[in-house]
């Protein structure tokens, strides 16, 4: 893999850090605003929509932009989002930071997978993708549980500023790693546009908002979960972000292994498994053992699905991808915001801190039904599938 993808991989531990180390500090938030926690978990659901609006956003104002400059210029802003949060002197200000880095992120990744997979041969696109997104899950095993450490330790606030510092790294990275790609030609923003027409396309982003937000429903409370219904220690939070970062990363790279060679078969096992997970998640939880089991495997399940999801996006928007793949992006973030949306209303129906597994069951299955369809739209019109349609995006290799 191109030594580029380092760089993608770089911003994209700063922005899953700053995305991710939220759930572990809602306690530590809540308190010290003297708010409730699913009234904290509002920054969670902030974030994700803010992410929902900036993907189109940002990448519409960068059309005219090469990609490597639009890249650290959204992790300028990402870096200014955190300076605000780390400073922030009540929900208000705290709820602005995080919608400035969250404007971010959609465009960071969206911009970011197709210029991975421009990198690469056409055989090797998910998997280029996956290392990109290797620096998200890396976040959930070093960045997440660190943040969450030091925000125990000396603060929250001190955990937003050690993210600022990563932006300011991962925009020297880009600098330095990141090659100037020519735009494609043609490339215009009603070609762009153009891509949404495709059933396909919106399909997949359906799977995307239930699937991953499937995953979320149930990690944006996990610290209350785990401690208040598993019985562990507030302490134990810590590497109990690290299993939850392990099955990550492991996912997502078993995810693009898989996603280059069959696509749908791989969604279709994933989101299967995901859907049994969270919903045995619900019994599992009361037990400390198989709750710290059952987490690993959610976490791996859930990001097994990222690259395939993305892949199949680029692929149905053959020709014109990279907006379609920022809203994507946002399509993971929207799943977030619902998730985060309903499992808290689950909480405050007094369903209890197990409801939330329960709502990512609901909704991961429904990512299933979804992917079933489109695998019977794509066998009824074989045409619109164009399976080779990704071939015929040029590749660079530097």
């Amino acid at each position: 893999m191109p030594l580029a993808l380092l760089a993608l991989a770089i911003g994209a531990f700063g922005i899953g850090t700053t995305e991710f180390v939220m759930m572990g500090l809602l306690p530590q938030v809540a308190a010290d605003f003297d708010v409730t926690i699913p009234t904290a978990g509002l920054l969670v659901t902030g974030y994700a929509v803010g992410v929902l609006v900036g993907a189109p956003l940002m990448t519409v104002l960068g059309t005219r932009t090469g990609r490597k400059r639009m890249l650290m210029l959204l992790m300028v802003l990402f870096t200014a989002g955190n300076l605000i949060s780390a400073l922030a002197p009540g929900m208000t200000v705290m709820m602005a930071g995080r919608i400035v880095a969250s404007l971010a992120h959609g465009a960071f990744f969206g911009i970011g997978a197709v210029v991975a997979a421009e990198l690469v041969a056409p055989d090797r696109k998910a998997g280029a993708i996956a290392t990109m997104f290797t620096g998200l899950t890396v976040a959930n095993i070093v960045g997440v549980p660190l943040g969450t450490w030091i925000g125990q330790a000396a603060g929250w606030r001190a955990t937003f500023a050690l993210v600022a510092a990563l932006g300011l790294v991962a925009i020297l990275g880009i600098a330095r790693l990141v090659p100037e790609l020519p735009r494609p030609e043609g490339a215009h923003l009603r070609r762009e546009l153009a891509a949404f027409k495709n059933a396909q396309v919106l399909l997949a982003m359906g799977m995307t908002v239930l699937g991953f937000g499937g995953v979320f429903a149930a990690i944006t409370y996990v610290a209350p979960m785990m401690t208040e219904v598993a019985g562990f220690p507030a302490g134990a939070l810590t590497w109990l972000l690290v299993l939850l970062g392990v099955g990550m990363f492991l996912g997502n790279l078993l995810g693009g292994r898989f996603a280059d060679r069959r696509l749908m078969p791989m969604l279709f096992t994933t989101l299967g498994g995901l859907t049994a997970a969270l919903a045995v998640l619900t019994v599992t939880a009361h037990n400390p053992v198989t709750a710290a089991a059952t987490l690993l495997l959610v976490g791996a399940l859930g990001f097994a699905t990222v690259p395939p999801l993305q892949k199949r996006v680029l692929d149905q928007a053959h020709g014109a991808p990279t907006l379609a793949s920022a809203v994507n992006i946002g399509a993971f973030n929207l799943g977030n915001a619902l998730a985060a949306l309903l499992a808290g209303a689950a909480i405050d129906a007094g369903l209890g801190y197990t409801a939330p597994a329960w709502v990512g069951a609901l909704m991961a299955g429904g990512a299933l039904l979804l992917a079933l369809l489109s695998a019977a739209l794509e066998r009824r019109t074989p045409a619109a599938a164009d399976p080779a349609a990704a071939a015929r995006i040029p590749a660079h290799t530097h």
